[in-house]
Protein backbone atom coordinates (compact mmCIF):
# COMPACT_ATOMS: atom_id res chain seq x y z
CA UNK A 1 0.00 0.00 0.00
CA UNK A 2 1.43 3.49 -0.89
CA UNK A 3 2.05 5.89 2.06
CA UNK A 4 2.28 9.84 2.16
CA UNK A 5 5.49 10.06 4.04
CA UNK A 6 5.39 14.07 3.55
CA UNK A 7 5.20 16.78 1.76
CA UNK A 8 7.34 19.76 0.22
CA UNK A 9 6.12 23.65 -0.26
CA UNK A 10 8.39 25.26 -2.87
CA UNK A 11 8.46 28.07 -4.89
CA UNK A 12 9.40 27.51 -8.59
CA UNK A 13 10.28 30.66 -9.97
CA UNK A 14 13.03 29.74 -12.90
CA UNK A 15 15.40 31.60 -10.47
CA UNK A 16 16.26 28.69 -8.75
CA UNK A 17 16.89 26.61 -11.98
CA UNK A 18 19.44 29.29 -13.15
CA UNK A 19 21.48 30.09 -10.21
CA UNK A 20 21.69 25.98 -10.15
CA UNK A 21 22.85 25.85 -14.10
CA UNK A 22 24.74 28.79 -13.58
CA UNK A 23 26.62 27.51 -10.28
CA UNK A 24 25.93 30.50 -8.11
CA UNK A 25 25.72 28.36 -5.20
CA UNK A 26 28.55 30.98 -3.28
CA UNK A 27 27.90 33.92 -4.81
CA UNK A 28 26.45 35.90 -2.12
CA UNK A 29 23.06 36.95 -3.95
CA UNK A 30 21.78 33.31 -4.61
CA UNK A 31 23.51 31.44 -1.60
CA UNK A 32 20.62 31.93 0.32
CA UNK A 33 18.54 29.91 -2.05
CA UNK A 34 21.01 26.80 -1.72
CA UNK A 35 21.00 26.95 2.08
CA UNK A 36 17.20 27.31 1.94
CA UNK A 37 16.90 23.82 0.07
CA UNK A 38 19.61 21.95 1.66
CA UNK A 39 17.25 20.64 4.50
CA UNK A 40 14.96 19.69 1.81
CA UNK A 41 17.71 17.63 0.17
CA UNK A 42 18.50 16.34 3.15
CA UNK A 43 15.05 15.41 4.24
CA UNK A 44 14.59 13.56 0.88
CA UNK A 45 17.94 11.53 1.21
CA UNK A 46 16.98 10.49 4.50
CA UNK A 47 13.50 9.81 3.63
CA UNK A 48 14.03 7.91 0.22
CA UNK A 49 10.48 8.39 -1.10
CA UNK A 50 10.08 6.20 -4.67
CA UNK A 51 7.78 8.90 -6.26
CA UNK A 52 7.51 12.21 -5.72
CA UNK A 53 3.99 13.83 -7.08
CA UNK A 54 5.06 17.19 -8.67
CA UNK A 55 2.35 19.73 -8.45
CA UNK A 56 3.03 23.14 -10.61
CA UNK A 57 2.04 24.86 -13.55
CA UNK A 58 3.29 25.17 -17.01
CA UNK A 59 4.30 28.73 -18.07
CA UNK A 60 2.40 28.27 -21.83
CA UNK A 61 4.89 26.20 -22.83
CA UNK A 62 3.48 22.49 -23.37
CA UNK A 63 -0.08 23.70 -22.85
CA UNK A 64 -1.17 26.31 -24.78
CA UNK A 65 -4.69 27.47 -25.57
CA UNK A 66 -5.82 25.94 -28.02
CA UNK A 67 -6.93 23.04 -25.56
CA UNK A 68 -6.63 24.55 -21.36
CA UNK A 69 -7.46 21.87 -18.91
CA UNK A 70 -7.99 22.98 -14.99
CA UNK A 71 -6.31 19.86 -13.97
CA UNK A 72 -3.96 17.65 -16.41
CA UNK A 73 -2.55 14.88 -14.55
CA UNK A 74 0.43 12.79 -16.38
CA UNK A 75 0.47 9.33 -17.16
CA UNK A 76 3.37 8.93 -19.34
CA UNK A 77 6.95 6.54 -18.62
CA UNK A 78 9.01 9.95 -19.18
CA UNK A 79 9.83 13.41 -18.83
CA UNK A 80 12.11 15.64 -20.17
CA UNK A 81 12.97 19.73 -19.84
CA UNK A 82 11.26 21.77 -22.22
CA UNK A 83 12.56 24.58 -24.42
CA UNK A 84 11.05 27.72 -23.18
CA UNK A 85 12.48 29.95 -25.71
CA UNK A 86 16.53 29.72 -25.49
CA UNK A 87 16.98 26.28 -25.14
CA UNK A 88 16.14 23.29 -22.86
CA UNK A 89 17.69 23.14 -19.55
CA UNK A 90 20.75 20.15 -19.37
CA UNK A 91 18.95 18.01 -17.48
CA UNK A 92 18.28 14.08 -17.86
CA UNK A 93 14.79 13.23 -18.38
CA UNK A 94 13.16 11.64 -15.22
CA UNK A 95 10.84 8.54 -15.44
CA UNK A 96 7.31 8.79 -14.84
CA UNK A 97 5.46 6.23 -12.29
CA UNK A 98 2.36 5.34 -14.69
CA UNK A 99 0.86 2.84 -12.45
CA UNK A 100 0.76 4.63 -9.59
CA UNK A 101 -0.54 8.07 -12.41
CA UNK A 102 -3.12 5.27 -13.90
CA UNK A 103 -4.67 4.52 -10.63
CA UNK A 104 -4.39 8.42 -9.31
CA UNK A 105 -6.57 9.05 -12.56
CA UNK A 106 -8.92 6.32 -11.61
CA UNK A 107 -9.51 7.63 -8.60
CA UNK A 108 -9.67 11.47 -8.96
CA UNK A 109 -12.30 10.55 -11.68
CA UNK A 110 -14.32 7.99 -9.46
CA UNK A 111 -14.44 11.17 -7.17
CA UNK A 112 -16.03 13.32 -9.45
CA UNK A 113 -12.86 15.51 -10.19
CA UNK A 114 -13.22 15.55 -13.98
CA UNK A 115 -9.47 15.49 -15.09
CA UNK A 116 -7.41 15.71 -18.79
CA UNK A 117 -4.80 13.60 -18.61
CA UNK A 118 -1.38 13.76 -20.59
CA UNK A 119 1.77 11.89 -22.18
CA UNK A 120 4.71 12.88 -24.33
CA UNK A 121 5.01 16.55 -23.02
CA UNK A 122 8.55 17.90 -21.90
CA UNK A 123 7.66 19.96 -18.31
CA UNK A 124 9.04 23.69 -18.11
CA UNK A 125 10.65 25.27 -15.32
CA UNK A 126 6.60 24.49 -12.89
CA UNK A 127 8.32 21.46 -12.30
CA UNK A 128 12.14 20.85 -13.34
CA UNK A 129 12.90 24.07 -11.37
CA UNK A 130 12.20 23.40 -7.77
CA UNK A 131 13.21 19.31 -8.94
CA UNK A 132 16.43 20.19 -10.03
CA UNK A 133 17.49 21.30 -6.90
CA UNK A 134 15.71 18.93 -4.93
CA UNK A 135 16.84 15.46 -5.99
CA UNK A 136 20.10 14.52 -7.30
CA UNK A 137 20.29 13.62 -10.97
CA UNK A 138 23.90 12.25 -11.40
CA UNK A 139 22.75 8.61 -12.49
CA UNK A 140 23.17 6.73 -9.22
CA UNK A 141 19.66 6.81 -8.42
CA UNK A 142 17.83 3.30 -9.31
CA UNK A 143 15.22 4.79 -11.82
CA UNK A 144 17.93 6.60 -13.77
CA UNK A 145 19.85 9.65 -13.13
CA UNK A 146 17.24 10.66 -10.50
CA UNK A 147 16.91 9.00 -7.27
CA UNK A 148 12.85 8.24 -7.84
CA UNK A 149 10.25 8.81 -10.05
CA UNK A 150 7.62 11.37 -10.50
CA UNK A 151 3.72 11.98 -11.18
CA UNK A 152 3.25 15.06 -12.37
CA UNK A 153 -0.07 16.94 -11.84
CA UNK A 154 -0.17 20.03 -14.02
CA UNK A 155 -3.05 22.58 -12.81
CA UNK A 156 -4.15 25.37 -14.85
CA UNK A 157 -3.80 29.03 -13.26
CA UNK A 158 -2.91 31.06 -16.17
CA UNK A 159 -6.11 31.60 -18.05
CA UNK A 160 -9.27 32.14 -15.89
CA UNK A 161 -11.47 30.99 -14.59
CA UNK A 162 -8.78 29.36 -12.94
CA UNK A 163 -9.29 26.63 -10.09
CA UNK A 164 -10.52 28.40 -6.16
CA UNK A 165 -8.35 27.49 -3.32
CA UNK A 166 -11.15 25.51 -1.64
CA UNK A 167 -11.86 22.90 -5.40
CA UNK A 168 -7.89 22.88 -4.63
CA UNK A 169 -8.13 21.66 -1.48
CA UNK A 170 -10.85 19.17 -2.10
CA UNK A 171 -8.66 17.42 -5.11
CA UNK A 172 -5.91 17.04 -2.30
CA UNK A 173 -8.67 15.20 -0.25
CA UNK A 174 -9.08 12.95 -3.07
CA UNK A 175 -5.71 12.52 -3.94
CA UNK A 176 -4.65 11.27 -0.36
CA UNK A 177 -7.62 9.08 -0.89
CA UNK A 178 -6.04 7.94 -4.66
CA UNK A 179 -2.32 7.52 -3.41
CA UNK A 180 -3.14 5.10 -0.02
CA UNK A 181 -5.45 2.83 -2.11
CA UNK A 182 -2.91 2.01 -4.71
CA UNK A 183 -2.18 -1.40 -4.06
CA UNK A 184 1.58 -1.29 -4.26
CA UNK A 185 4.27 -0.31 -1.04
CA UNK A 186 5.33 3.01 -2.04
CA UNK A 187 6.70 5.89 -0.57
CA UNK A 188 5.19 8.96 -2.08
CA UNK A 189 6.08 12.80 -0.78
CA UNK A 190 3.80 15.67 -2.17
CA UNK A 191 5.64 18.33 -3.80
CA UNK A 192 3.23 21.47 -3.94
CA UNK A 193 5.35 24.33 -6.00
CA UNK A 194 3.98 28.30 -7.05
CA UNK A 195 4.13 31.41 -5.34
CA UNK A 196 5.16 33.49 -3.27
CA UNK A 197 3.96 36.79 -3.61
CA UNK A 198 4.88 38.39 -7.51
CA UNK A 199 3.65 40.37 -10.24
CA UNK A 200 5.56 39.78 -13.55
CA UNK A 201 3.22 41.95 -16.02
CA UNK A 202 1.73 44.86 -16.37
CA UNK A 203 2.65 48.71 -14.61
CA UNK A 204 1.97 46.47 -11.27
CA UNK A 205 5.05 44.26 -12.68
CA UNK A 206 8.01 43.37 -9.71
CA UNK A 207 4.79 43.59 -6.58
CA UNK A 208 5.71 41.93 -3.41
CA UNK A 209 4.50 41.28 0.08
CA UNK A 210 6.98 39.96 2.48
CA UNK A 211 4.51 40.42 5.38
CA UNK A 212 1.63 38.92 3.24
CA UNK A 213 4.10 35.97 2.44
CA UNK A 214 4.61 35.52 6.09
CA UNK A 215 0.93 35.44 6.85
CA UNK A 216 0.35 32.98 4.42
CA UNK A 217 2.51 30.43 5.50
CA UNK A 218 1.41 30.72 9.04
CA UNK A 219 -1.97 30.07 7.83
CA UNK A 220 -1.22 27.52 5.56
CA UNK A 221 -0.10 25.24 8.28
CA UNK A 222 -1.71 26.04 11.33
CA UNK A 223 -5.44 26.86 9.77
CA UNK A 224 -5.35 26.36 6.02
CA UNK A 225 -9.39 26.20 6.11
CA UNK A 226 -9.26 30.03 7.04
CA UNK A 227 -7.96 30.63 2.99
CA UNK A 228 -10.04 28.69 1.50
CA UNK A 229 -12.59 32.04 1.41
CA UNK A 230 -10.14 33.65 -0.18
CA UNK A 231 -10.85 34.61 -3.54
CA UNK A 232 -8.14 34.71 -6.62
CA UNK A 233 -9.02 38.60 -6.67
CA UNK A 234 -7.79 38.25 -2.73
CA UNK A 235 -4.69 36.65 -3.31
CA UNK A 236 -3.89 39.14 -6.75
CA UNK A 237 -4.36 41.91 -4.12
CA UNK A 238 -2.09 40.72 -1.04
CA UNK A 239 0.02 39.22 -3.18
CA UNK A 240 0.30 40.07 -6.63
CA UNK A 241 -1.85 38.77 -9.91
CA UNK A 242 0.19 35.91 -10.89
CA UNK A 243 0.68 34.70 -6.42
CA UNK A 244 -2.90 33.51 -7.14
CA UNK A 245 -1.25 30.16 -8.69
CA UNK A 246 -0.08 29.16 -4.49
CA UNK A 247 -3.99 27.79 -4.81
CA UNK A 248 -1.92 24.97 -6.06
CA UNK A 249 -0.23 24.78 -2.63
CA UNK A 250 -3.76 23.93 -1.23
CA UNK A 251 -4.04 20.60 -3.09
CA UNK A 252 -0.53 19.39 -1.03
CA UNK A 253 -2.45 20.59 2.29
CA UNK A 254 -6.25 18.86 1.49
CA UNK A 255 -3.98 15.72 1.34
CA UNK A 256 -1.78 16.42 4.77
CA UNK A 257 -4.01 15.65 8.03
CA UNK A 258 -5.34 18.48 9.46
CA UNK A 259 -2.20 19.42 12.08
CA UNK A 260 1.10 19.17 10.70
CA UNK A 261 4.21 19.42 11.91
CA UNK A 262 6.56 21.69 9.84
CA UNK A 263 9.99 20.76 9.64
CA UNK A 264 11.73 23.29 7.64
CA UNK A 265 10.79 27.20 6.83
CA UNK A 266 13.08 29.25 4.76
CA UNK A 267 12.44 32.34 2.41
CA UNK A 268 14.61 34.64 0.67
CA UNK A 269 13.28 37.72 -1.81
CA UNK A 270 16.08 38.11 -4.30
CA UNK A 271 14.54 40.14 -7.24
CA UNK A 272 10.72 39.69 -8.75
CA UNK A 273 9.17 36.80 -6.29
CA UNK A 274 9.08 35.78 -2.88
CA UNK A 275 10.90 32.33 -2.68
CA UNK A 276 10.07 29.93 0.34
CA UNK A 277 10.26 26.12 0.60
CA UNK A 278 9.03 24.19 3.54
CA UNK A 279 8.88 20.25 4.74
CA UNK A 280 5.75 19.02 6.28
CA UNK A 281 4.77 15.72 8.25
CA UNK A 282 1.72 14.73 9.21
CA UNK A 283 1.10 15.02 13.52
CA UNK A 284 -1.50 12.39 13.81
CA UNK A 285 -1.10 8.87 12.73
CA UNK A 286 -4.16 7.34 11.74
CA UNK A 287 -6.05 4.05 13.28
CA UNK A 288 -4.26 1.33 11.16
CA UNK A 289 -7.55 -1.26 11.28
CA UNK A 290 -10.26 1.67 10.16
CA UNK A 291 -7.52 3.22 7.66
CA UNK A 292 -7.68 -0.54 6.07
CA UNK A 293 -11.54 -0.53 5.88
CA UNK A 294 -11.90 3.00 4.37
CA UNK A 295 -9.20 1.83 2.14
CA UNK A 296 -11.25 -1.50 0.47
CA UNK A 297 -14.33 0.37 0.06
CA UNK A 298 -12.41 3.30 -1.73
CA UNK A 299 -10.95 0.89 -3.57
CA UNK A 300 -14.71 -0.78 -4.53
CA UNK A 301 -15.90 3.19 -5.01
CA UNK A 302 -13.12 3.29 -8.05
CA UNK A 303 -13.82 -0.09 -9.92
CA UNK A 304 -17.66 0.50 -9.68
CA UNK A 305 -18.73 2.09 -13.00
CA UNK A 306 -16.29 -0.54 -15.15
CA UNK A 307 -17.15 -3.45 -12.79
CA UNK A 308 -18.30 -6.67 -15.02
CA UNK A 309 -17.07 -4.76 -17.97
CA UNK A 310 -14.39 -7.75 -18.16
CA UNK A 311 -16.81 -9.98 -18.83
CA UNK A 312 -17.94 -8.41 -22.37
CA UNK A 313 -16.78 -10.80 -25.39
CA UNK A 314 -14.99 -9.23 -28.26
CA UNK A 315 -14.68 -5.92 -25.64
CA UNK A 316 -11.59 -3.74 -25.34
CA UNK A 317 -12.48 -0.91 -22.92
CA UNK A 318 -9.13 1.87 -24.31
CA UNK A 319 -8.09 2.54 -20.40
CA UNK A 320 -5.51 5.15 -19.13
CA UNK A 321 -3.16 1.79 -19.08
CA UNK A 322 -3.92 0.84 -22.50
CA UNK A 323 -3.29 4.49 -23.58
CA UNK A 324 0.08 4.55 -22.02
CA UNK A 325 1.02 0.81 -23.11
CA UNK A 326 -0.02 1.81 -26.46
CA UNK A 327 0.75 4.92 -26.72
CA UNK A 328 3.75 5.12 -29.60
CA UNK A 329 1.12 3.25 -32.59
CA UNK A 330 -1.50 5.13 -31.52
CA UNK A 331 0.80 8.45 -31.75
CA UNK A 332 1.75 7.32 -35.20
CA UNK A 333 -1.54 6.82 -36.66
CA UNK A 334 -2.66 9.99 -35.35
CA UNK A 335 -0.60 11.59 -37.83
CA UNK A 336 -2.63 10.07 -40.56
CA UNK A 337 -4.95 13.50 -40.52
CA UNK A 338 -1.94 15.23 -41.77
CA UNK A 339 -1.72 15.04 -45.49
CA UNK A 340 2.12 15.39 -45.82
CA UNK A 341 2.30 12.10 -43.83
CA UNK A 342 -0.60 10.47 -45.69
CA UNK A 343 1.55 11.29 -48.78
CA UNK A 344 4.50 9.66 -46.82
CA UNK A 345 3.19 6.88 -45.56
CA UNK A 346 1.91 5.40 -49.10
CA UNK A 347 4.65 5.97 -50.61
CA UNK A 348 7.17 4.55 -48.34
CA UNK A 349 6.16 3.50 -45.31
CA UNK A 350 8.88 1.72 -43.68
CA UNK A 351 10.81 5.12 -43.28
CA UNK A 352 7.38 6.27 -41.57
CA UNK A 353 7.89 3.76 -39.38
CA UNK A 354 11.72 3.66 -38.55
CA UNK A 355 11.32 7.54 -37.67
CA UNK A 356 8.56 6.34 -35.36
CA UNK A 357 10.41 3.55 -33.86
CA UNK A 358 7.45 1.48 -34.21
CA UNK A 359 8.44 -2.12 -33.39
CA UNK A 360 8.02 -5.65 -35.46
CA UNK A 361 4.60 -6.51 -34.45
CA UNK A 362 3.52 -3.34 -34.99
CA UNK A 363 5.21 -2.73 -38.07
CA UNK A 364 3.12 -6.09 -39.13
CA UNK A 365 0.07 -5.23 -38.28
CA UNK A 366 -0.19 -1.79 -40.17
CA UNK A 367 0.85 -2.95 -43.20
CA UNK A 368 -0.92 -6.30 -42.98
CA UNK A 369 -4.37 -4.28 -42.40
CA UNK A 370 -4.65 -6.27 -38.92
CA UNK A 371 -7.96 -4.22 -37.56
CA UNK A 372 -8.88 -7.43 -35.02
CA UNK A 373 -5.13 -7.73 -33.80
CA UNK A 374 -4.71 -4.15 -33.79
CA UNK A 375 -7.50 -3.65 -31.81
CA UNK A 376 -6.07 -6.36 -29.66
CA UNK A 377 -2.89 -4.59 -29.21
CA UNK A 378 -4.60 -1.37 -27.74
CA UNK A 379 -5.00 0.48 -30.96
CA UNK A 380 -8.32 3.00 -30.30
CA UNK A 381 -10.72 2.02 -33.18
CA UNK A 382 -11.21 6.13 -34.03
CA UNK A 383 -7.40 5.56 -35.04
CA UNK A 384 -8.06 2.66 -37.55
CA UNK A 385 -10.71 4.33 -39.20
CA UNK A 386 -8.38 6.87 -40.06
CA UNK A 387 -6.01 3.96 -41.55
CA UNK A 388 -9.02 2.65 -42.94
CA UNK A 389 -9.69 6.06 -44.82
CA UNK A 390 -6.08 6.71 -46.00
CA UNK A 391 -5.83 3.52 -47.67
CA UNK A 392 -9.76 3.43 -49.15
CA UNK A 393 -10.98 1.24 -47.20
CA UNK A 394 -14.47 1.36 -45.54
CA UNK A 395 -15.82 1.73 -41.57
CA UNK A 396 -17.83 -1.35 -42.92
CA UNK A 397 -14.76 -3.79 -43.83
CA UNK A 398 -12.99 -3.22 -40.39
CA UNK A 399 -16.04 -4.11 -38.48
CA UNK A 400 -16.51 -6.79 -40.19
CA UNK A 401 -12.44 -7.89 -39.96
CA UNK A 402 -12.61 -7.24 -36.95
CA UNK A 403 -15.39 -9.91 -36.02
CA UNK A 404 -13.59 -12.48 -38.26
CA UNK A 405 -16.14 -12.22 -40.99
CA UNK A 406 -16.29 -11.78 -44.63
CA UNK A 407 -17.83 -8.35 -45.63
CA UNK A 408 -20.53 -9.98 -47.61
CA UNK A 409 -21.53 -12.05 -44.03
CA UNK A 410 -21.16 -9.44 -41.96
CA UNK A 411 -23.69 -7.38 -44.38
CA UNK A 412 -26.07 -10.06 -43.82
CA UNK A 413 -26.40 -8.75 -39.84
CA UNK A 414 -26.82 -5.06 -41.21
CA UNK A 415 -30.43 -4.17 -41.90
CA UNK A 416 -28.89 -2.07 -45.04
CA UNK A 417 -26.18 -2.74 -47.26
CA UNK A 418 -24.56 0.79 -46.75
CA UNK A 419 -20.90 1.28 -46.66
CA UNK A 420 -19.22 4.50 -45.67
CA UNK A 421 -16.08 6.17 -44.12
CA UNK A 422 -14.42 9.29 -41.91
CA UNK A 423 -12.50 10.31 -45.35
CA UNK A 424 -13.37 13.44 -46.82
CA UNK A 425 -12.47 11.40 -49.93
CA UNK A 426 -14.75 9.02 -49.71
CA UNK A 427 -16.89 9.66 -52.49
CA UNK A 428 -14.76 8.71 -54.62
CA UNK A 429 -13.48 5.16 -53.40
CA UNK A 430 -13.79 2.06 -55.34
CA UNK A 431 -16.21 0.29 -52.45
CA UNK A 432 -18.81 3.44 -53.11
CA UNK A 433 -18.91 3.43 -57.05
CA UNK A 434 -21.97 1.81 -58.79
CA UNK A 435 -21.81 -1.88 -59.63
CA UNK A 436 -22.18 -2.61 -63.48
Amino acid sequence: MANIIGAIASSHTPTIGFALDANKQHDAVWAPIFKAYEPVQQWLADKKPDVLLMIFNDHVTSFFFDHYSAFALGIGNEYRPADEGGGARDLPPIAGHTGLAQHIGQSLMADEFDMSFFQDKPLDHGCFSPLSIMWPHDGQGAAGAWPGSIVPLQVGVLQFPVPSGRRCYKLGQALRRAIESFPEDLDVAIVATGGLSHQVHGERAGFNNTAWDSRFLDMFEADPEALLDLTHADFARLGGWESAEVVMWMIMRGAMAGKVNCLHREYYLPSMTGIAVSIYENAVAVDPALHQRAIERHREHIAHQTKGAEALEGTYPFTLETSSRAYRINKYLHQLIKPEFRARFKEAPEATYDDAGLTAIERRMIAARDWQGMIRYGVIFFLLEKLGAAVGVSNLHIYAAMRGQSLEDFQKTRNTQALYSVGGSAKDADWNKPKS
